[in-house]
């Protein structure tokens, strides 16, 4: 029995170790950082590479951006020993913002001419914008090609309820924009809070104005006294000596 019981324990074990070793480079895909950001506005967006082999380099990236949601603002930031390439596509129906009508758009970013070696990561940061008030998420598909000439297909969406997709695309959440009220409320309250202490700082001014006035008024009073009383002094002297 006690043998049966180490057998069952140690295959146990290895399976466990088997599973670790298996999920481990799965969750290793290629992400955005950060993972929300807000509707309607712009952020910067870092599509997170890792390396996934222990004998090949990853040697290119290409993101495709939404056509469903086009984004009239994509900019690259540059990556030290990386070419970029940004390919761009008509619209169907033309977008506007800040009054300008945009008739062209953004399709795919390509990173190329660099290398990730194995073990490694690389973060390739792109500020994008004006990001969509009306959709929850945006889905960048994205192709990691290694210097083997291997090409991992990023592509796949996460369905709702579905376990994760063994390739899952890069996902981008949309929250809503914090409102403007509170910070225009804070605003206000540092407003009253100012005013209030310009207000107390202006009766001390006064108070402060009062007091010095009342004590000059003594202080003359104080002088006209002391002369008198040297006065009346004086002359009870001389009516002593006549």
């Amino acid at each position: 029995m006690k043998n049966s019981h180490r057998r069952a324990v140690t295959v146990g074990a290895l399976a466990a170790g088997t599973l670790m070793l298996v999920a481990g480079p799965a969750s290793a895909h290629v992400s955005v950082d950060p993972q929300e950001a807000p509707k309607g506005g712009y952020s910067t967006v870092n599509f997170k590479v890792p390396n996934e082999k222990d004998d090949a380099s990853t040697v290119k990236l290409e993101v495709t951006f939404p056509t469903d949601h086009p984004l009239a603002s994509v900019m690259p930031q540059p990556v030290p020993g990386w070419d970029i390439k940004v390919d761009k596509k008509k619209l169907d129906k033309p977008i506007e913002t800040h009054g300008e009508k945009i008739t062209e758009a953004v399709s795919k970013v390509t990173w190329s001419g660099g290398k990730v070696e194995p073990g490694e990561f690389q973060q390739f940061p792109v500020s994008m914008g004006q990001l969509p008030e009306d959709g929850d998420q945006l889905v960048f598909k994205a192709l990691q090609t290694y210097d083997d000439d291997d090409v991992v297909r990023w592509i796949e969406e996460q369905q709702k309820g579905a376990p994760e997709p063994e390739h899952p695309a890069p996902v981008l959440k949309l929250a809503a924009a914090e409102e403007d009220g509170k910070a225009a409320g804070s605003a206000s309250g540092d407003g009253k809070a100012t005013e209030q202490t310009a207000a107390s700082s202006g009766t001390d001014a006064d108070s402060g104005d009062g007091s010095d006035t009342t004590a000059r008024v003594l202080g003359v009073v104080g002088i006209v006294v002391g002369v008198a009383g040297i006065g009346f002094g004086v002359l009870a002297g001389r009516r002593r000596t006549s």
